[in-house]
């Protein structure tokens, strides 16, 4: 029998998790990770790559509160992860009783609540300075501050990481994957590695597809050159896509702003899904994200329609039409009124992830084929699980992964109904130019 060998294809958050825990658990093994993008360039259309994002715990569902807190401890002290993480604190504004419930899965857990607090609105106006006195508070009691939490130099990460599993023997390659390889004529039996646009071909006794938004797309491709539909991702997942957008604030506001913890506004349903800002980057410039999630369905070669990201190689991710643009205006308004009437929001980005109808990852084998594996979903929050998710994937690739999370990540799972999701993205961007 040969020699497990891997190749990841996707160097985002899923892939290169993956790459550093698989070489560091088994330095020998071959392992290649395969993305458009090489590691050092200056712009990504991976998910994970931005200036900045949030890292934080704070969960209503007790198993991904558990599995952040875990993770947290890593980008805390970890001499890999450490340097990126900043513990700036959280400020989320909700009109439901997330607070409490965030402080009961941290008792259930066992963790310190020391940091928690729920504060009561007008108490609130006044923390961090009142950087957030202004913001909207419609329908909220209660509002909950988590200094604990904070968020990390995301692309700083991701490339150390990446360059830290090449160090350890991870082969790194750059092109575009047109495929998959199988046994057999028909490709019925296993797969067996990846086709480049180039021609390459890089066999594997496991291929992983981190692909992000592009695997609806990759997929619906093999499911065309193999005439077997049950490669198709189906309703399992789509592409989606949301705004980000940076000012950059001068000296003196930058002064008054450097204690500023992220904040998060859960928005009432007539105003969309919710927005955000982070702290300053070290360049002093202040990000929002936007709270209208959008699809783009477009017809594939094979005839079939799916939601994918824009056909350009960057995703024609910094085209951003002006209603989002717009959308971004507004988060700015939402979190801080009249005092960021001032800021000239600029580097509006498009930011595309695969979204799952229940926000939960999908880390399984796929039914399609043996030696196909997924490992993608990040649902637009991914990011935080980065230190950790590579071991999750390891321990299912090794049929390890605890039963509990194996169900609820697997490939062929009951999907729920999501008819009635408010924030579903049932917005196409064509409608949004």
């Amino acid at each position: 029998m040969a020699q497990p060998s891997y190749v990841i294809v996707g160097a985002g958050v899923f892939g290169t998790s993956t790459a550093l825990h698989l070489i560091t658990k088994f330095p020998d093994a071959s392992v290649t990770l395969v993305d458009r993008n090489g590691p050092a360039e200056p712009s990504r259309v991976a998910a994970s790559w931005d200036w900045n994002k949030v890292v934080r715990a704070d969960y209503r569902d007790a198993t991904y509160c558990a599995l952040a807190l875990a993770a947290q401890d890593v980008w805390r002290q970890d001499p890999l992860w450490a340097p990126f993480f900043r513990q700036s604190g959280i400020f989320w504004i909700s009109p439901t009783a997330f607070a409490s419930e965030v402080v009961g899965n941290y008792k259930k857990l066992g963790r310190d609540t020391g940091g928690l607090a729920e504060v009561p609105v007008e108490e609130a106006k006044k923390e961090f300075g009142g950087l957030f006195r202004e913001a909207e508070y419609e329908g909220v009691r209660r509002v909950l501050v988590n200094t604990t939490s904070g968020w990390a130099d995301a692309k700083g990460a991701l490339r150390r990481v990446t360059e830290r599993a090449v160090e350890l023997g991870v082969r790194f390659v750059t092109g575009e994957v047109e495929g998959l390889v199988f046994e057999g004529e028909k490709g019925e039996g296993a797969c067996v590695g990846v086709k480049m646009r180039d021609g390459e071909r890089i066999e594997a006794t496991h291929t992983i597809l981190s692909t992000g938004a592009y695997t609806p797309k990759l997929l619906d491709g093999v499911a065309a050159a193999t005439g077997r539909d049950e490669f198709l991702v189906g309703e399992r997942m789509l592409a989606a896509g949301v705004t980000t957008g940076l000012a950059q604030l001068d000296d003196e506001t930058a002064k008054e702003f450097a204690g500023m913890p992220v904040c998060i506004q859960e928005n009432p349903p007539h105003r969309g899904a919710d927005n955000g800002s982070l702290p300053l980057t070290a360049d002093n410039k202040l990000k929002w994200w936007g709270q209208t999630i959008f699809r783009n369905t477009q017809t594939m070669p094979s005839g079939r329609q799916i939601s994918a990201p824009p056909a350009p190689s960057d995703y024609a991710q910094w085209k951003v039409p002006d209603t989002l643009i717009e959308d971004i205006r507004l988060a700015n308004q939402f979190t801080f009124g009249k005092r960021g009437e001032a800021w000239e929001i600029k580097e509006h980005r498009i930011c595309w992830d695969a979204w799952a109808p229940s926000g939960d990852f999908i880390i399984s084998p796929h039914s399609a084929a043996k030696g196909l594996y997924v490992a993608t979903a990040g649902s637009f929050h991914g990011f935080k699980f980065f230190p950790i998710i590579g071991s999750y994937v390891v321990q299912m690739l090794e049929g390890t992964l605890e039963p509990d999370l194996a169900k609820r990540w697997a490939w062929d799972r009951e999907i729920p109904d999501v008819s009635k999701k408010t924030f579903w993205p049932w917005t196409e961007l064509k409608d949004l130019m």
